[in-house]
């Protein structure tokens, strides 16, 4: 199997992860945000979007999304992808499968953060350019 896509996935597994592990450390001008709703299919897939931007990175960069609903603690990790750091406005967009009626069309909220895995000693360790957490809409889809 090729590095590349076993890189990837671990980087958008591991920015997954990462949003719920640490506050970002945002530089000047590195911003994620949210879009309002977010979706949801009979199957349990959800995929939120919204917009990003960032500058000056050395590795790989990830933005990872989770959804959660009401007062309980537990967010469910939906995904991740890539990112193209030039300092441009870019969409990104993440789907995942939460298992079938563990969330439900109405009111939830949304956490992303836009990761760079960076060579540390040889390992790849994350350093946070942004975060947003925001109430959105899940809408059945």
């Amino acid at each position: 199997m090729p590095l590349r896509p076993v890189l990837g996935a671990l980087g958008a597994a591991a920015a997954t992860v990462l949003v719920l592990s640490a506050p970002a450390t945002a530089a000047p001008g590195d911003k994620v945000t949210i879009d309002r709703t977010a979706r949801l299919s009979v199957d349990g897939t959800v995929t939120v979007s919204g917009t990003y931007r960032c500058f000056g990175v050395n590795g790989p960069v990830f933005i990872g999304a989770a959804i959660g609903r009401g007062p309980s603690a537990t967010r469910y990790g939906i995904g991740g992808t890539r990112a193209v750091c030039d300092g441009a406005h870019h969409r990104w967009r993440a789907s995942g499968t939460v298992t079938p009626k563990r969330l439900r069309p109405g009111p939830a909220r949304v956490e992303a953060v836009l990761v760079e895995l960076r060579q540390h000693s040889g390992l790849p360790l994350p350093h946070f350019h942004a975060s947003h957490h925001r109430n959105v809409m899940l809408v059945a889809h």
